[in-house]
């Protein structure tokens, strides 16, 4: 399960905060109704191979982090994304496994 890894990566980096990891099945009605509520007084990024912003360094806390399907997310599911306040980021010149993503993502900002 994902929790059972997210544990292992807390032990491994020897931490005590858990991440809070959600999951949605449906975009449309995730992005629609479910994400302007988890963004309340929160910032969030969008992890795209075609963002032409780098990933910062840091953002203030708390903040989303928004990780796709490998190959990135259509131009209508980004611009959904934006238009609800996140930015688009890259992680680097290559496209990365979603697990892979994942974690360059929060080794950037952590």
């Amino acid at each position: 399960t994902v929790r059972r890894y997210l544990l292992e990566g807390l032990a491994q980096s020897i931490d005590t905060v858990l991440p809070r990891v959600m999951q949605y099945r449906r975009f449309k009605p995730f992005v629609e109704d479910t994400l302007p509520g988890l963004l309340q007084n929160s910032s969030a990024l969008v992890a795209h191979p075609g963002a032409t912003t780098p990933c910062p360094r840091q953002i203030p806390a708390p903040a989303g982090l928004v990780v796709g399907p490998e190959g990135g997310f259509t131009d209508y599911e980004l611009d959904k994304l934006t238009a609800q306040g996140c930015t688009a980021v890259h992680l680097g010149p290559r496209i990365l496994r979603v697990e892979n993503a994942v974690s360059r993502l929060l080794g950037k900002l952590i």
